[in-house]
């Protein structure tokens, strides 16, 4: 693999700022021609046409006679000249707005109406002319590169700029290095001044609103007038310990809360002197600066640029001024668990809060990992329903425990299934407009994706982007807002097919996440490093695509490594010994691929993602193998997957540095401290990773998912964890909350309105979690976008004096000895209520006494309302997206139901049997225990009309997938005439 030469990286300005730059005699030359095209162009052109040919246009206003008139020769070459003229007015426009742009130095040059070329040669004409003056240097860095962007508050836009394919231009380093200096020196003589004037100043970073996130650039534009001087703030900053104990390493990195020291000359009202000299300040506040002032004045080292970090490795310089490296410039708004934890590196996982980094700062794979694992969760409940002979002793999983715990909150913290859904979304509905259209899919090596925009980096231009999307920098990238993607709310797996199920999270830069297509790589994609953060990267691509939300169907094969990962997906993701077995099959797979397009007439498969077989085929496989391949094994990879992108395939290679060559389409490497770079391809990121320890107690959480206690099993209790209620009149809480229907809660004072929606929604939120709830994870559910601490602990502050304490004087919300918050026994819900009531029912005093049976039984049916939480207000509660609570409530009522069922029947009360059932089935309608029980009630009752009725409803509940087998069996016992009773659909059952 190539590597980059070393040299400190330094950030790099978002808008250029001009160089000194030592004139040649070929920059003479070119200037000199440079004027000299442009005068022909400009002047030449219109002096040759009106010399030429004259004024084209008619003298007088044209009549019908003259448009049936036969078109002469002259009439010919003036109709030429006309459209020469217009071309010459198109340049001159552009000429002008290049020159206006490249003079004044402010802004970037306004964009001229269908002028792309004609501007692009305007604009490296001008750039050759001003070669040679002092404006020069900030322009000819973007000559190549077409329109710049216009916004700085679109980071991923100028990452996108360097993108896979694009070659670095050496003028562009010697630019970059020089501006570093330029920098340096800059920041150096900013401190000493601020040392002379003897004023010091601080900012407090603010908290976030809504999605948008504080920044050093806004802080500079706010304050220092220029958003480009956020390097001096970072220069006095750097490496000083903040009030919550961590340290600003990277300009892109900062915190709600942090406090930064200021230049001399900043001014603003939210600026904050000294403590001595800052009345308005908060006692707290004076501490906290007073306390980082002492930390002040550290001196950059001799001969190391701005922003560089010793012993550090680079990318390459970038194609385009706005490329920089990752320690530059402000970041997009992003998430704040994102933002808050970028800086994992392979060597630390653990972000302080003894939470694992690597899940909390990878929102994509955080939440694919937790729908799969909230689906494996779903499909153990029912499976132990289903199968269940007797009465069941457990409803829920069991609860993790240690690492595996702190590893699920991690999961909860930094999953964002609003990011998956709109890309997912996203993807769709451009496939769906381009169908539309009649046109085909572009081929798309990567996506930056941050929490505003989605931008596709495409092979080539492939025309106009389908509205709402928009073209990016050039005709290469398509871009769109997330705010513009409400058109496709409709999108689903039915309308259209995922058409880039190969993107796949690689790491991030600036708070811009980059997504790599391993399926449109022209080849085979290699990835060399230490073998602890390789494996860390393959681990993290597997699962990622073994869970993703934006594909519809795929094979992901791993060699090599990764064997329990399949628990993740077991449909999808399937493992290989060795790459010899892996060569053999892909050999035969990529025969079957060619020939099904071939006799498809599709080029690739891509055109095979949209129209009629859209659904049937065309499924991508993606390899990732982590055992580095012999000499021979990677001569017959590289010669298998050489274009094997168009067939769907993709190969992801962990290589040692000393192995045998691989003829990659490219190269990527991760560094021991979490970097991830593509030399060739212009990236530096931070890697997204899934170190062993994550990755072990990820596998935990899905073998223990499946560990659900059964009729046989040796625990008394319903569940290990299971939270019971005294439910004799000694046992009466002190405060009851209603969450099975309309939330009400019993025995507290209605809090303030403001916050009232809140503080129900925490503590719903802890009922459901008797065995406790993180503060992070509890912040998370409350404010998905992001909060400062500071708000969060105000919340829980709110919440503890809401609830208040107990008679002996103990709080009702309480820490635990791991640091999660805990409700106190006096605090209950209907639901805890339901779970003791059926426990002490089916195992405790009711399993003696059939009278005390029915009676708890009866109660607890009676707590049934409706569904959980069933006025909550639209827009919050998105945690119960990762909950299992839909599916434990109605199989609780069911079982609930089911018990007493069983009673009344061996009390021979059919008809109490048939109402009980009826209520259960309003709250789970397709258990189909309950039909099954309803069908043996009814037949006892003897009311045969009612039988047949019963069937008829089965069978129109039941669509065309008709009857379950079970239900069939018994009604052939209970009916044998019933298949010609219901009809058509009854006899397709059978």
């Amino acid at each position: 693999m190539a590597r980059t030469p070393s040299r400190p990286a330094g950030p790099a300005n978002r808008t250029p700022q001009p160089l000194p730059r030592r004139r040649t005699p070929g920059d003479f030359a070119k200037a000199f021609l440079a004027f000299v095209a442009l005068l022909g162009l400009v002047v030449g052109v219109p002096a040759a046409l009106v010399a030429s040919v004259g004024w084209p246009l008619p003298h007088r206003m044209p009549s019908l006679d003259m448009v049936r008139q036969q078109i002469s020769v002259n009439v010919f070459v003036k109709i030429l000249t006309l459209v020469v003229w217009l071309a010459w007015a198109q340049f001159a426009a552009c000429v002008l707005v290049e020159v206006k742009a490249a003079v004044s130095g402010v802004g970037l040059p306004s964009r001229v109406p269908g002028a792309g070329p004609s501007q692009l040669l305007a604009r490296q004409l001008i750039a050759a002319v001003l070669l040679i003056t002092a404006t020069a240097a900030s322009f000819t860095p973007g000559l190549g590169h077409g329109q710049q962007i216009e916004h700085t508050s679109r980071p991923t836009v100028a990452a996108a700029q360097q993108l896979p394919g694009q070659h670095q231009a050496a003028t562009v380093a010697e630019a970059m290095q020089k501006q570093a200096a330029a920098q340096a020196h800059h920041a150096a003589e900013t401190r000493e001044g601020a040392a002379a004037e003897g004023a010091t100043k601080f900012y407090r970073i603010q908290p976030p609103e809504g999605r948008h996130h504080d920044s050093l650039w806004e802080v500079a534009e706010r304050h220092l007038g220029d958003g480009r001087r956020y390097h001096e703030i970072y220069q006095l900053n750097k490496d000083r310990v903040q009030p919550d104990g961590t340290k600003l390493s990277e300009a892109s990195l900062i915190r709600p809360g942090w406090i930064m020291e200021m230049p001399a000359d900043a001014h603003g009202g939210d600026l904050v002197e000294m403590p001595v000299q800052a009345p308005k300040a908060s006692p707290q506040l004076q501490r906290q600066i007073a306390e980082y002032a002492k930390s002040g004045g550290h001196a950059q080292p001799a001969g190391q640029a701005v922003g560089a970090r010793p012993a550090e490795t680079p990318a390459t310089p970038g194609a385009v001024p706005e490329q920089r490296a990752p320690a530059a410039a402000a970041p997009a708004p992003a998430p704040a668990a994102e933002q808050a934890q970028e800086d994992t590196t392979a060597s630390s996982t653990d972000s302080g809060f003894g939470l694992a980094d690597a899940l909390i700062g990878a929102p994509l794979l955080a939440a694919g990992v937790l729908g799969a694992l909230g689906r494996r969760r779903r499909m153990a409940l029912w499976q132990s329903a289903m199968t269940a002979v007797a009465g069941r002793r457990g409803m829920e999983p069991p609860v993790p425990t240690g690492a595996d715990a702190d590893v699920h909150d991690a999961l909860l913290i930094g999953a964002d299934p609003e990011a998956v859904r709109f890309l997912d979304l996203a993807l769709r509905g451009l496939a769906a407009s381009l169908d539309e259209a009649g046109r085909a899919l572009p081929v798309v090596y990567a996506a930056w994706f941050t929490a505003t925009e989605l931008h596709l980096q495409l092979a080539q231009p492939s025309g106009e982007p389908p509205a709402p999307w928009q073209e990016g920098r050039d005709a290469t990238v398509w871009r769109l807002e997330r705010t513009a993607a409400s058109g496709y709310q409709d999108m689903t797996p039915e309308t259209a097919a995922a058409p880039y199920p190969g993107l796949v999270s690689l790491g991030t830069l600036d708070g811009a996440r980059l997504l790599l297509n391993l399926e449109a790589a022209p080849g085979p994609v290699s990835l060399s490093g230490p073998a602890g953060a390789r494996a860390a990267v393959l681990s993290s691509v597997a699962a990622e695509l073994a869970t993703s939300g934006w594909s519809d169907r795929m094979t992901v094969t791993v060699v090599g490594f990764g064997r329990e990962l399949g628990a993740l997906a077991p449909t999808r993701l399937r493992h290989l010994e060795s790459v010899a077995v892996l060569i053999e099959d892909l050999g035969a797979e990529i025969q079957q691929r060619r020939a099904a397009l071939g006799a498809a007439g599709h080029d690739s498969v891509l055109t095979g993602r949209t129209g009629p077989a859209q659904h049937t085929r065309w499924a991508p496989h993606l390899v990732m193998i982590a055992e580095t391949p012999t000499r021979a094994e990677a001569a017959a990879l590289a010669e298998l997957t050489a274009g094997a992108g168009r067939l769907g395939i993709g190969c992801l290679v962990g290589v040692d540095a000393a192995a045998p060559e691989l003829s990659a389409a490219w190269d990527l490497e991760v560094t021991g401290d979490g970097r991830l770079t593509a030399p060739l391809l212009g990236l530096e990121l931070t890697a997204q990773l899934l170190p062993a320890e994550v990755h072990d107690a990820v596998v935990r959480l899905f073998a223990t998912a499946d560990t659900m206690p059964g009729p046989d099993g040796d625990d008394p209790a319903p569940a290990t964890h299971a939270f019971l209620v005294d439910i004799t009149e000694r046992g009466r809480p002190a405060v009851y909350a209603r969450l099975v229907g309309t939330y009400e809660i019993i025995g507290l004072d209605a809090p303030d309105d403001e916050r009232s929606a809140l503080l129900h929604e925490a503590l719903a939120l802890l009922l459901l979690h008797r065995e406790g709830v993180h503060p992070l994870v509890l912040a998370s559910a409350m404010w998905p976008r992001g909060v400062t601490d500071e708000v969060r602990d105000a919340l829980l502050g709110r919440l503890r004096d809401w609830l208040g304490t107990d008679e002996d004087g103990s709080p009702r919300l309480r820490t635990d000895a791991r640091g999660r918050l805990t409700l106190a026994p006096s605090v209950v819900s209907d639901l805890d209520v339901l779970r003791s009531l059926h426990y002490e029912a089916t195992e405790g005093r009711g399993a003696r006494r059939a009278s005390v049976r029915e009676r708890l039984l009866t109660d607890a049916l009676g707590l049934v309302r409706g569904p959980l939480l069933a006025d909550r207000a639209e827009g919050r509660y998105g945690w119960l997206g990762h909950e299992i609570i839909d599916t434990q409530l109605p199989l609780l009522v069911a079982d609930v139901a089911l018990a007493l069922c069983a009673h009344h029947r061996e009390q021979e009360r059919p008809g109490k049997a048939i109402g009980v059932l009826r209520t259960a089935l309003a709250s789970s309608p397709s258990d189909e225990r309950l039909w099954n029980e309803l069908l043996r009630a009814t037949h006892e009752s003897g009311d045969q009309d009612g039988l047949r009725a019963l069937v008829g409803e089965l069978t129109a509940r039941s669509g065309p997938r008709g009857l379950p087998p079970h239900t069939v069996a018994l009604l052939d016992e209970l009916l044998p005439a019933w298949r010609g009773d219901a009809g058509p659909v009854a006899a397709s059952a059978g």
